[in-house]
């Protein structure tokens, strides 16, 4: 059944070229998703499919439940797009100005539409239930994965699978990470507060500027000399303010950055450390000073028994050869907040396509991919659904 499946999507792959041209004209912001879930669901009901929407806040979710008893899987794609220009010379092109789907989004949610049309149509075959669950805000924080969690997008769902393309790997190849496959994201704010005064009268004076200077050198300690070498972590100091002209020292200094870790121990040390740290270079400085650490995404933590289903069921779709056991990535990507709560595996799309000039990175101005992508997210999606649900 399942070469039947697949060559049912080839079928409708231009269906899906129309879908995300149409996504990929009209983006729409996280948190300002509007028409995107509109389109999304009345696809999905089009397909005589329950559906809801508003989940979490503008989520859609579609059920489809099959002809035969069985365990409940959930496929997740996401729809927001980024506040960048679309600078690509396609017909495609955003005609939204400032934002555009820099990321594949616009893939993902296609792919998954294909996925619920290609599964309606042998839903009385189906041993289970197949949870079509299309989310909002990813680019953000908090994203969309923790609103449709607490409204209930998981209630009584037992694995769920996520695919992501990569511009930067070859179309036709596949990747997973058995594990921890992406980084947890925490961000910090620190302000110092000093007190201003003239140039020539440094002694006078509390600097901030000099006073932020060494929290920024302090923090370098903390991965250098902290962390176990064999965990790896980063923390970047993104923007450092203070000052505004020659002979005028600052009261103030503001230091904003990011902190990527895969393990939940060393994320808790560096943030104890990082406290520590800016408390004792201002007591040192007669300074005073207010840090906010923010608790972001957790790292995406891919159930090792769902990797080795999803490598499987993707060697037999695109070959031993091109399927990749790659290293995590320090990026973050919420869907992590999904595997929290149930078991599940994200993997990788190849979507790059030198021939297409579908090279450039995520998030850049003239980012594209291949759009025959979609049609390797779908197959992986539909040969893991029923291997799941025929052997579990």
């Amino acid at each position: 059944m399942l070469e039947n499946l697949f060559n049912r999507l080839e079928e409708i792959y231009p269906e899906l070229v129309e879908l995300r041209r149409d996504f990929h004209m009209y983006p729409e912001l996280s948190h300002e998703e509007v028409e995107t879930p509109k389109k999304v669901a009345a696809y999905l009901t089009s397909l005589g499919l329950e559906v809801k929407t508003q989940v979490g806040g503008r989520g859609v979710l579609g059920y489809l439940k099959g002809g035969k008893p069985g365990k409940t899987v959930a496929l997740r794609a996401d729809f927001d797009a980024l506040p960048i220009q679309d600078e690509k010379e396609v017909g495609y092109k955003s005609r939204t100005p400032g934002v555009m789907h820099a990321c594949g989004h616009d893939i993902h949610t296609s792919a998954l539409l294909g996925v619920a049309k290609v599964l309606s149509e042998v839903r009385e075959e189906v041993p289970g239930t197949i949870v079509f669950l299309h989310q909002f805000a990813e680019e953000t924080s908090p994203g969309g994965a923790e609103f449709m969690i607490k409204e209930g997008c998981l209630d009584g769902v037992d694995v769920i699978y996520g695919a992501h393309v990569m511009s930067q790997q070859p179309y036709g190849t596949v990747s997973v990470v058995e594990g921890y496959a992406s980084s947890a994201q925490d961000d910090f704010y620190i302000t110092i507060h000093g007190r201003g005064g003239h140039g020539a009268s440094p002694h006078e004076t509390v600097d901030a500027l000099v006073t932020g200077s060494q929290v920024v050198l302090n923090l370098q300690q903390i991965v250098s000399r902290r962390v176990n070498p064999l965990k790896a972590a980063a923390v970047t100091v993104g923007a450092f303010t203070s000052g505004s002209t020659t002979n005028i020292i600052p009261d103030s200094a503001s230091i904003k950055g990011t902190v990527r870790t895969y393990d939940e121990g060393v994320r808790k040390l560096i943030q104890e450390s990082m406290e520590k740290i800016v408390k004792s270079t201002c007591e040192a400085a007669d300074a005073t000073y207010e840090l906010k650490y923010v608790n972001d995404c957790p790292s995406i933590y891919n159930d090792p028994t769902e990797t080795k289903r999803v490598e499987r069921v993707a060697k037999s779709i695109v070959g031993d050869e091109n399927v990749i056991e790659s290293d995590p990535m320090m990026g973050s990507e919420d869907f992590a907040y999904y595997q929290k709560v149930i078991p599940g595996t994200f993997f990788i799309i190849g979507g790059r396509n030198e021939e297409l000039n579908a090279t450039y990175p995520h998030h850049h101005p003239k980012f594209d991919v291949d759009e025959r992508s979609m049609k390797e997210i779908g197959k992986v999606f539909i040969g893991t659904v029923f291997d799941y649900l025929e052997n579990e």
